[in-house]
Parts: C-alpha cells; sequence; structure tokens
C-alpha cells in the first residue's frame, strides 16, 4: 500500500519591479555574479519586506539599488512565475518620477534601453513570459 506524500506548502516571495522611463527609453540592470539569475537583465525591484506595503516596498528598494527617491505610481499588472519550488509573485508598478541620477549600487551595471530591446536581452523567465504585458504595460505595439 502506497502512503501519501505529504504536501509541501508552497514558498512564495512577493516581489515588486519598476517601469522607469527616460523619453522612449526605459531603465534595466544587469544582475550582480553573486545573486541568482546572474547576469540577466531586469527591472530595478526587489522583495516586499514583512509589514510594508508594495509601494513603499518599491521606494525602499529603489533608494537601495540605485539611490534615487521615487514616486511611485499605480500597479500596472501583477504575474507569478515558479523557479523550482520557490515561487514568485511579481508586481510591476509605474514610477512617476524620482530625484537623483540612477546608479548601479546593486547592479553590475544599468543601461536605458528602447522596450523592444527586451526580446533579444537575457531576462529572467519570469518577465520573458510576460514580454506581451510589459509592452502593454509601457505602451508599446506587441511584436513576437
Amino acid at each position: 500500500m502506497k502512503t501519501p506524500t505529504k504536501m509541501r506548502k508552497a514558498h512564495w516571495i512577493p516581489v515588486v519591479a519598476g517601469f522607469l522611463r527616460r523619453g522612449n527609453q526605459i531603465l534595466v540592470g544587469q544582475r550582480p555574479e553573486n545573486n541568482s539569475l546572474a547576469g540577466q537583465w531586469e527591472f530595478p525591484g526587489g522583495k516586499i519586506e514583512g509589514g510594508e506595503g508594495p509601494e513603499v516596498a518599491l521606494a525602499r528598494e529603489l533608494e537601495e539599488e540605485l539611490g534615487i527617491e521615487a514616486q511611485i505610481g499605480e500597479l500596472k499588472f501583477s504575474c507569478t512565475h515558479s523557479y523550482g519550488d520557490v515561487n514568485i509573485l511579481i508586481l510591476f508598478y509605474e514610477v512617476l518620477y524620482w530625484k537623483g541620477e540612477p546608479k548601479a549600487k546593486h547592479h553590475l551595471m544599468l543601461e536605458w534601453i528602447h522596450p523592444e530591446e527586451l526580446i533579444h536581452r537575457n531576462i529572467p523567465e519570469a518577465n520573458r513570459k510576460m514580454l506581451d504585458r510589459i509592452f502593454k504595460a509601457l505602451g508599446v505595439p506587441w511584436q513576437k
């Protein structure tokens, strides 16, 4: 007789990401070598800490990662993704404006790129599967 396997409770990590725009370009950062998904390009942001609202978390992350004071706008969309047994919930926000010039305090480097360039970049799978929604949120026509 087979004994039922114990169901593991799913492990979820809530994450926020921000769309910073300069003209027709958006800001992306390359993940550092000592992190998971090293070398991949991502939107600035990070994990929501206990007791934080998502907008507060994003403002904190942008200050820590980029050295800027940001005004967070509306939630553009949310999605989920699984990396093995770790599940992430990503909340994508518009960043309305900021004080200071973004600096790579966390990332290897930062680049202002046209959204269409994301198709050819090494980006996390969680973002790649959402490119159509990212393009829509940025007001860019989707082209596969």
